[in-house]
Formats: structure tokens, C-alpha cells, sequence
């Protein structure tokens, strides 16, 4: 079972890949407009993403590159497209898979087992190296540029939780959640624990290098240019 965002334009289509899906024992979640799935897939990630190309406000195509900028969610596209070099540049592009409209609900869902059982396979790296930063998560150690940080508990678990989702925004009530572990709280915590965490990184608020703020929806750990 796992969790899937349906982003498609077409009632009826979308209704289709939902029944399939929850069929399944799939948990379905859906949007028929690109910024509404950008904004569910920052702040509520899924486990996959099925992407319809033609959407009403901006291309699929454009979408899937947003998509990459801000996740590593596996994207399985869904286009009427069939075009060899049209499907190469998707793919290229970040796309997983793809489908070619018409396809069956068996069809479908052979290509969602398939990207999910890549995206599991491979085992999450005990180091993360972003730029100049390298987390530790067994020995809970932290360097920027080979200078060892010194960090509460609190911090190194915010860093931590961050890094390993690098160059993706993450929402304050995703951090509550799972470094806080609280279901409700206040967002000035999170505030005062990044600001803590920013002055040891060697920057702040208005002058960021690793850690940006995204106004209205979250925090992005980010690899320096």
C-alpha cells in the first residue's frame, strides 16, 4: 500500500485512476491543477506521483521539473503524448516511468509497483553531503567545510531531518510532526531553533547559504552555489 498523488485535469479520468488505485488498497490523494499539486506534494508528500501532461494552468512538463526541484518523489507521467523524443526528454527530465493514454488499470499499476519497489530499494546513506555540510546520522555529528558544529539534540535532529530531504521544501507542520513529534505547536519554536541553527551554519535570515526560508510554506535546504 502506498500513498498516491493523481494529478489529472479530467474528471473522468482522474475518477478512473482513483477506483484503480484505491482498488488497490492504495491511499489516493488527487489535484487537477499543477499548483495545487506542487503545494500537496511540499507539504504533504506522497509516496508516488501519477502527472497528467495537459493541465489548465501550466504543462506537465513544466510541472515535472518544479516537481524535481523540490522532491525526489518517484513520477510516473501519464500523456496521450507518444512521440520517442517527447518521452526521452521526460524521462531525462526527471520522469520515473510513463504511460500512453489509453492504458488499463493492470497496465498502471505493474509501473506503480515497479517505481515504488526502486524508490525502497535503495537503503537511505548514513552521510549526507550537501556543499560544504556533512551529517553523520549514526555517530550524530555535523561539519561545514571540515569544521565540526556543535549542536544541541534539537538541532542536529532539524539538520538532520532537512538534509535528508535537501533541495525540497519542507513545512513547518511537517517538522513539528517529525522532529518535534507534536501534532500542534508554535511556529515560533521552529523559528527560534532555524535561527539557532543558521548562526552555527555561519549565516542568517537575510543572508542564507544552506537554509531558506520559502515564505507561506516552509523551509528548504539548499546546496550553496
Amino acid at each position: 500500500m502506498a500513498t498516491v498523488l493523481v494529478v489529472e485535469d479530467d474528471d473522468y479520468v482522474r475518477s478512473a485512476i482513483i477506483q484503480e488505485l484505491s482498488r488497490r488498497q492504495h491511499v489516493v490523494r488527487s489535484a487537477g491543477r499543477a499548483l495545487d499539486a506542487l503545494r500537496e506534494i511540499a507539504q504533504n508528500p506522497p509516496d508516488a506521483v501519477i502527472l497528467d501532461l495537459g493541465l489548465p494552468d501550466l504543462d506537465g512538463s513544466e510541472v515535472l521539473k518544479m516537481v524535481r526541484s523540490i522532491s525526489s518523489v518517484p513520477v510516473i507521467v501519464a500523456t496521450a503524448r507518444d512521440n520517442e523524443a517527447e518521452i526521452v526528454r521526460l524521462l531525462e527530465a526527471g520522469a520515473d516511468d510513463y504511460l500512453v493514454k489509453p492504458f488499463s488499470g493492470d497496465h498502471l499499476n505493474a509501473r506503480l509497483d515497479a517505481v515504488l519497489r526502486r524508490a525502497r530499494a535503495a537503503p537511505p546513506p548514513s552521510v549526507l553531503r550537501i556543499g560544504g555540510l556533512t551529517v553523520d546520522l549514526n555517530r550524530r555529528e555535523a561539519a561545514v567545510d571540515g569544521v565540526p558544529l556543535t549542536l544541541t539534540r534539537r538541532e542536529f535532529d532539524l539538520l538532520a531531518y532537512l538534509a535528508a530531504r535537501a533541495e525540497r521544501v519542507v513545512s513547518r507542520k511537517e517538522l513539528l510532526t517529525e522532529v518535534w513529534q507534536q501534532s500542534y505547536g508554535d511556529d515560533q519554536t521552529i523559528d527560534v531553533h532555524l535561527s539557532w541553527l543558521r548562526r552555527k551554519l555561519g549565516e542568517s535570515a537575510s543572508a542564507p547559504r544552506y537554509l531558506h526560508t520559502v515564505r507561506g510554506v516552509g523551509v528548504m535546504l539548499i546546496t550553496p552555489l
